[in-house]
């Protein structure tokens, strides 16, 4: 199957670079710290999902490509953020493969330094100038930030509902996948219908990617993965696959996720038996069939977009959400 991520890096190519030179300029400091984990942060790449959201909705909607230049680039500071929070909060010890920051700085650098870039990227707003364009991203900033705290309360907690998880991911990841394609339209000066048709497709197109992301962690191999197989298992986080395995269990295996979700103790075949439940009862099938529902919805969204080479490779990346392998 092709990679829609990088057909689209390639046919922008010339646009991404753009977008890194500006990450690099931005995250340029006098401060010798911010500038060693900056360029580790670099240095580890990653799919630039986001950013590259933010060009293909502009260029798409034949908008400003150097205003998108250095939106895209405020996109993947917030991301990065976010990530180097995570991984703390997580206490996360590898990410694509490699060390994580805290694991490498210490837990104190990444913080501030996610702090630094989550600053930068207000700057940049600033920048652009754009009323609308700062409320996009800043109200995602602020969901994403409470989202995080909504699932930390909801760890090692069996008793959270699905509705609970929907709202999480929502937050966490979705939304600035929707506010990274919404601003595309708005440079672009689209009407609001457009802006909101963008901003819908990258809602549950994040949704989808984040239950994909929470079955893989239970089903993926783990060195296509990037990251370590069972990392939410041993967090105690409650997404999808646990919540399908958990409505149909018995008494017997209702104990199991109570001792190792809420008690939080696990022993070293606990990872082995929890993939077993959810086998058992479909729950990684069930939580690919929620996940295609986000990708349908993804679609249709789409569907008001300008035809053309983009708006295929748009929809491409639906399908290539759903059946990736890492």
């Amino acid at each position: 199957m092709k990679n829609p991520v990088e057909e689209i890096s390639l046919l922008l190519q010339t646009d991404m670079d753009a977008v890194n030179t500006i990450i690099l300029q931005r995250m340029d400091s006098h401060v010798p710290l911010v500038n060693q984990l900056a360029g580790y942060l670099i240095a580890a790449g990653g799919k630039r999902i986001r950013p590259l959201l933010t060009l293909a909705s502009t260029a798409i909607h034949n908008g400003d490509m150097s205003r998108a230049h250095l939106l895209a680039a405020c996109v993947e500071f917030i991301h990065t953020a976010t990530l180097l929070h995570d991984d703390v909060v997580d206490e996360s010890d590898e990410r694509r493969g490699q060390a994580t920051a805290n694991e490498v700085f210490g837990n104190q650098a990444s913080v501030l330094v996610g702090d630094f870039l989550f600053s930068r990227s207000f700057q940049m707003m600033v920048d652009d100038g754009n009323l609308d364009i700062l409320r996009i991203l800043s109200d995602a900033s602020a969901i994403i930030a409470q989202g995080e705290v909504l699932q930390l309360s909801s760890a090692n907690n069996i008793e959270t509902s699905m509705d609970d998880y929907m709202a999480i991911i929502k937050a966490k990841t979705a939304a600035l996948f929707a506010a990274a394609c919404e601003v595309g339209p708005v440079i672009a000066g689209g009407h609001t219908g457009q802006a909101e048709a963008m901003a819908e497709y990258g809602l549950n197109l994040g949704i989808a990617f984040q239950i994909v992301d929470d079955v893989l962690d239970y089903s993926a191999n783990q060195k296509k993965l990037g990251k370590t197989v069972g990392d939410d298992f041993r967090e105690g986080k409650i997404t999808a696959p646990v919540l399908y395995a958990l409505e149909k269990a018995d008494a017997e295996e209702q104990e199991f996720w109570t001792r190792v979700i809420n008690a939080n103790q696990k022993n070293d075949d606990d990872l082995d038996h929890a993939i077993a439940l959810m086998r058992k009862h479909k729950a990684l099938e069930q939580s690919m069939g929620l996940a295609q529902d986000y990708a349908d919805k993804a679609l249709e969204s789409i569907s008001i977009a300008p035809d053309g080479e983009l708006k295929d490779l748009l929809k491409a990346l639906i399908k290539f959400t759903i059946n990736r392998e890492y």
